[in-house]
């Protein structure tokens, strides 16, 4: 005889409900013998509605996360406002984000914009170039999501591209790397710049050059666990030029360990830092890989970095240096997210990944992007406020300005394919004797559904007609409001 307790009735149980049980709830039972409502914590997979950050074409982007006012910030090339240097903060509730009015912060022709966010200062730093290369603070409004902006600082002369940017929360400084023209050699040589920010301003120390030959792109990040600033960059007309330099900051100034041949050659370089298994993440576009995104996870050691094997994202090739992809970690969850544009199948994708080792594992990828691969991606930041990703990129055709909120799959459900047991019959409290509808009795307390159908119980205790993972089958409706348990 099945029984936790006395017996209300034939085919029903007694026992204590652990939480409360609604009326007509899917229950389990727990290791301890209590019973439970079915229910789960976290996320699922999906990608939110695309929101206008701004109207006209965009080029040129950047972006990172305020975790002090929980903004998301863009920084890009406004062409249809004279290609001026152009900036904006998001919010985001639930799967959507909103903007607040974009702001200029350079009046002339402004490309390269990069953003990084300095969590000393509670300030953005974002870097860009007009005629020369400048640095300018930003500050986030913790009410709304508007932006104001200190008085810009020149700390490059010499014609500069391919910025990127992180910040050293060791020393407190930003780290800047970027390609800077030398007439002598001809060459755009990889050139570094550490910043202090002050206030509404911020300040320079002497360029260093880490790499004396022409560079095509870079991307750098910090790794917190060994307090060095990561470089990665491309080396034009070298058949492997993923390359890579260990920089050490001190005081207003940045050392380099040797180069690192990283494997791989081609363009697009993206990094971040999983502060999870302490490993630098990058990916590049590898033209050796007939253009695939190749991700490869570094392991830093003084002032040098070793690489494991690389691992291909998808079967299709990812798009050209100027629309890269982009990495974040997600501090919640451990996950690295990977916006980028599939070239192959011409859509905007994103993926999330799990260190271990020095190899990742990838989850299913989603495409936030279906019309056609963006023609540019400003930044895939984790909002570590809503835990969730943020994706801003140029739209497919027009370049508009668009945003979406992606979520990682993070459910955790308490149903097992062995611990359901049936339904409550009435509502109890948390520590209540409750009766619960089992095997080959008829629950009565349900809505909506149809007879002659077989129903299955949802990670959120709900019911469905198709079964969820793990498969459980709740049984099968005699009418709208009947169930025939497990019957």
């Amino acid at each position: 005889m099945k029984s936790f307790g006395n017996i209300a009735k034939d085919g029903q149980v007694r026992a204590v409900a652990s939480g409360t049980l609604t009326d007509g709830k899917a229950v389990i039972v727990n290791a301890n013998g209590t019973v439970s409502a079915v229910a789960s914590t976290g996320k699922a997979a999906g990608v939110g509605s695309k929101t206008t950050f701004e109207s006209g074409q965009v080029d040129e982007m950047g972006g990172t996360y305020d975790s002090n006012t929980n903004r998301v910030v863009f920084c890009y090339q406004d062409v249809g406002n004279s290609s001026y240097g152009t900036a904006v903060a998001g919010t985001v509730s639930g799967t959507s984000i909103t903007f607040g009015t974009p702001v200029v912060y350079s009046s002339a022709t402004t490309s390269n914009s990069k953003a990084t966010f300095d969590s000393n200062a509670n300030k953005v730093a974002i870097f860009y170039r007009t005629t020369n290369s400048h640095g300018i603070v930003a500050t986030t409004s913790s009410s709304d999501n508007s932006l104001s902006f200190g008085s810009a600082t020149q700390f490059d002369t010499t014609s500069n591209s391919r910025f990127s940017c992180t910040f050293d929360s060791s020393n407190n400084k930003c780290v800047a790397a970027y390609s800077s023209y030398n007439p002598g050699t001809n060459a755009r040589a990889g050139r570094a710049v550490v910043g202090t920010i002050s206030g509404t301003s911020i300040s320079f120390g002497s360029t260093v050059d880490f790499f004396n030959h022409t560079i095509e792109s870079s991307s750098c990040t910090f790794d917190s666990n060994s307090n060095k600033v990561v470089i990665f960059y491309s080396q034009e007309n070298d058949s492997s030029n993923f390359k890579c330099v260990v920089g050490t900051v001190s005081g207003t100034s940045i050392s380099f360990g040797s180069v690192v041949a990283v494997g791989g050659r081609g363009n697009g370089l993206a990094s971040t830092f999983d502060s999870n298994s302490n490993k630098v993440v990058v990916i590049g576009r590898d033209i050796n890989s007939s253009n695939k995104g190749i991700v490869k996870v570094g392991t830093v050691s003084g002032t040098s970095i070793s690489f494991g094997t690389g691992v291909q994202i998808g079967t299709y090739a990812i798009d050209r240096e100027d629309v890269k992809a982009s990495l974040s970690f997600d501090t919640t969850n451990n996950k690295v997210g990977i916006g980028y544009a599939d070239e192959t199948n011409s859509k905007g994708k994103f993926i999330s990944g799990s260190v271990s080792g020095t190899s990742i594992t990838f989850d299913s990828e989603q495409t936030y992007e279906a019309s056609g691969k963006p023609t540019q991606i400003a930044a895939c930041v984790y909002d570590d406020n809503a835990d969730s990703f943020v994706v801003g990129y140029g739209e497919f055709s027009t370049s508009i300005g668009r945003a979406n909120v992606i979520d990682i799959d993070t459910l955790v459900t308490n149903v097992t394919s062995e611990n359901f047991i049936g339904f409550s019959d009435g509502a109890f409290a948390t520590t209540q004797s409750a009766s619960i509808n089992t095997t080959n009795t008829i629950d009565r307390n349900q809505s909506g559904l149809t007879a002659g159908q077989t129903y299955f119980v949802q990670t959120d205790g709900t019911l469905g007609l198709t079964a969820a993972s793990p498969s459980v089958t709740a049984g099968t409706a005699i009418s709208s409001t009947e169930l025939i348990v497990k019957g």
